[in-house]
């Protein structure tokens, strides 16, 4: 299966928010090819969620799993360890209150 480059993914996945009118933007502008993309949900009441993809051993399929979640200035430290591991990373904060994200729709994974 061939694989989009994280920009494109990227674009396309900001284009889907803007469609819903979820307020999204990029934090960090990882590689343009080949960079992890990092989500942060943001409820706007303290508390955050962030996002990573992975592989679902037992179907192989790529999934969104949780990073980490609890009070907004927790998962911001585990944002910028990620990015102290990895600076080729793209983090996409999305904004909503009632915790809407789009991962669980078709064609994100």
């Amino acid at each position: 299966m061939t694989r989009l480059t994280a920009r494109f993914w990227v674009d396309a996945y900001l284009a889907r928010l803007r469609f819903q009118d979820i307020p999204a933007f990029v934090v960090s502008h990882g590689d343009d090819t080949a960079g992890s993309v990092l989500i942060k949900l943001n409820t706007l009441d303290g508390s955050a969620r962030a996002f990573t993809r992975s592989f679902d051993l037992m179907s192989g399929e790529r999934v969104w799993a949780e990073l980490a979640s609890g009070p907004e200035a927790d998962v911001d430290n585990s944002i910028a360890k990620q990015r102290g591991f990895d600076p080729d990373l793209w983090v996409i904060e999305v904004e909503d209150r009632m915790g809407r994200h789009l991962l669980d729709k078709e064609g994100l994974a």
